[in-house]
């Protein structure tokens, strides 16, 4: 902190005051030229100031309060921070950062809870949302593709919330994911066969765990002459194909109106001749609309959901279609989805903040009203944290004969993780000493 809060807000209001009355003036400068005349005012006003105090670093004092009253504040240099991959604000003098999947309180703070909303109204205001009492929570995007959630009072009980999600500059692709062992080779592989010979595949976990970013990498193993069609609440997905069509869903404008929801994406997707649909996340109705997608000529196409096990996702898939208001039985739900899901892909996060494929399952069909699964991978922590193939052939690489299309041996490593000082990386935790090394960069946050 160069300067004592007490002078930070003052200097602040004096400044928005000064920037008031030139409101004709500074109302059609480019952000540049905004920020340049607020520089240039507030010189002034810090040179008229004689409260300072003689030790205050008036020049990094006039870069704050800029930064504040024009800019994001003091998350400017968080959200330049490449190693910087969540920004939380719980409130106006209290942040949080995430860095290599670890939580850490972020020296310093906003100068008051006025400029906190005055920095959410800033975000939000030029993609046509509002936050106000009425609609106290807002999400939004970042120029970069950051993702932005708001929360104000009377929600937000302690004061005005921000979170910010970064968008990485450089995605990870599958190389990069071996290295830092969210997976061996050889599950690498396997899932590259996957979306090659377009199985249905979801990618389930929770908040943070990775869904985004393998999304990402594996929807990158798309064949070029296929078209894409991907459906996200809020932008994240970079894909490096040619044959795209990006859809976003969007709120309902100041007036309540205009909302599209992405049910109403995926429908309009299957008349755009997509070859495969890619479904950010699937959270509520449109999983009914994807299934049916799945299960109607678009094989490969790709979704993650939060869940914490394979068959957590199975249990929210059937709560997620009877959310469809369907009258289906549950047995026809089951059914529903048996046929059209192949492979499960569960992610988990470490307690020392690494982010693992805990889990890849096939379905198999549904016997006496149950969804049958069987393991072809998993995640062991103990005794020693390794990558295992349970032995066993998945049935959707089955010829007609019976004969395998991918070799044998590829369902029968055990490969052990380097070791980093870390005794034991459960997922749930458990007894896990702290990875020192850090085995996670910040790029795999999504």
């Amino acid at each position: 902190m160069v300067c004592d809060t007490e002078h930070r807000q003052r200097l602040h209001h004096a400044l928005l005051g000064a920037l008031d009355l030139r409101r004709r003036d500074v109302s059609g400068l480019t952000d540049r030229a905004l920020r340049e005349e607020a520089s240039r005012v507030l010189a002034g006003i810090i040179a008229a100031d004689r409260m300072l105090p003689p030790t205050a670093d008036r020049q990094a004092l006039l870069r704050e309060i800029v930064d504040e009253a024009v800019g994001l504040g003091v998350l400017e240099p968080l959200l330049a921070d490449p190693n910087i991959t969540e920004i939380m604000v719980n409130r106006h003098d209290e942040i949080y950062v995430e860095r290599e999947g670890r939580l850490s309180r972020q020296p310093g703070g906003f100068s008051s809870e006025e400029a906190v909303r005055a920095i959410i109204e800033r975000i939000v205001s030029p993609l046509g949302r509002r936050i106000d009492e009425s609609s106290p929570m807002v999400d939004a995007r970042l120029a970069d593709g950051s993702r932005i959630n708001a929360v104000i009072p009377p929600v937000a009980l302690r004061g005005a919330s921000l979170t910010i999600r970064k968008f990485p500059e450089v995605r990870p692709g599958m190389d990069d994911l071996l290295r830092s062992g969210a997976f061996d080779a050889s599950m690498g592989r396997f899932l590259s066969a996957c979306v090659r010979s377009r199985k249905n595949l979801i990618v389930s976990g929770g908040t943070g765990t990775g869904k985004t970013t393998l999304l990402n990498i594996l929807s990158n193993c798309i064949g070029e002459a296929e078209r894409i069609v991907t459906i996200e609440d809020a932008a994240e997905l970079r894909l490096d194909h040619q044959h795209l069509v990006a859809l976003e869903s969007r709120p309902a404008n100041i007036e309540g109106r205009g909302r599209i929801e992405i049910r109403d994406l995926v429908r309009n997707a299957l008349r755009m001749r997509p070859d495969r649909i890619i479904i950010g996340e699937c959270r509520g109705s449109e999983a009914f609309d994807m299934l049916a997608a799945m299960n109607t000529g678009h094989e490969g196409s790709l979704t993650t959901l939060h869940a914490n096990s394979p068959r957590d996702a199975l249990a929210r898939l059937e709560t997620m279609i009877l959310m469809a208001g369907m009258d289906l039985p549950l047995a026809v739900v089951r059914e529903h989805i048996a046929s059209s899901v192949d492979i499960i892909v569960q992610q988990a996060r470490l307690s020392n903040g690494r982010r693992v494929v805990s889990s890849i399952v096939e379905i198999t069909g549904i016997e006496s009203g149950r969804i049958q699964t069987q393991e072809i991978y998993r995640y062991q922590s103990r005794p020693a944290p390794a990558f295992i193939g349970c032995g066993v052939m998945p049935e959707c690489f089955l010829d007609e004969q019976g004969r395998s299309l991918l070799p044998m041996d590829l369902f029968s490593q055990h490969n052990r993780l380097p070791p980093h000082g870390c005794d034991d990386m459960s997922p749930h935790g458990e007894g896990m000493k702290a990875d020192r090394a850090g085995y996670m960069s910040g790029a795999l946050r999504q």
